[in-house]
């Protein structure tokens, strides 16, 4: 198999992460989570009160931040620092900050660059917000994901009770809603489909009728097993 980048996009909570983590598994390539890069990086800020209105404050955080993935049970969990943080990040406090983190120039243009350090290792599989319109454009598959935000939201909300974290649905549902608005608004690299990217809507599809779906497209299209 040739080295190949696989971008993922789509809108929050539509299952770009677990469609990511299943071909990477199935095609036995690397899985980068994007988001909880800059999921990271929004705990770090919130933990060590930087303001993101002061750039000064937020290059000197970003100069402090390391972040690594390391497998723990079989699961992929994101380090900060040297501490999983992997349930952290995934706070209702966290996903309420992200967006406005995300928009950042500073914090884009560090983590981009990460990500694409992370590409020259091998083939890789990343899901986020930008990856196939500016941090891989001319990756070989581009996947754009969606669902409507109700389903969304449901999908969400489920997630959230399994780890113990309590909300509701409303909040959940105006929390989506307001990350697609400044995701898709945003000056620098919003969240667009590329007209290459291949749309997948799964809102009708269960999780294996997704994956066969894309890794169909993969296969017809690319020597890979």
């Amino acid at each position: 198999m040739f080295d190949m980048v696989i971008a993922i996009d789509g809108y929050s909570s539509c299952g770009k992460s677990t469609l990511a983590k299943d071909i990477a598994r199935e095609l036995g390539i690397t899985y980068v989570d994007s988001g909880a890069m800059y999921r990271a990086v929004t705990l770090y800020f919130i933990n060590h009160d930087v303001s993101i209105e002061n750039l000064d404050m937020v290059n000197i955080a970003l100069s402090k931040i390391a972040i690594e993935f390391h497998a723990v049970d079989g699961s992929l969990h994101t380090y900060l620092n040297g501490h999983d943080v992997e349930q952290e990040i995934r706070s209702p406090k966290v996903a309420s900050n992200v967006s406005e983190v995300a928009v950042l120039a500073p914090v884009r243009h560090r983590l981009v660059a990460l990500q694409r350090e992370m590409a020259n290792k091998g083939s890789i599989i990343m899901d986020g917000r930008d990856i196939g319109s500016n941090v891989f454009p001319t990756a070989e598959f581009k996947f754009f994901i969606t669902a409507t935000p109700e389903i969304r939201a449901q999908r969400r909300l489920l997630e959230l009770e399994s780890k113990g974290i309590t909300t509701n649905y409303q909040e959940v549902l105006a929390n989506l809603k307001h990350r697609d608005q400044i995701d898709s608004t945003r000056t620098l690299h919003p969240l667009i489909k590329t007209d290459d990217a291949i749309l997948v809507d799964n809102s009708n599809l269960s999780r294996q009728q997704q994956l066969k779906l894309v890794l169909d497209i993969i296969r017809n299209n690319h020597s890979v097993n």
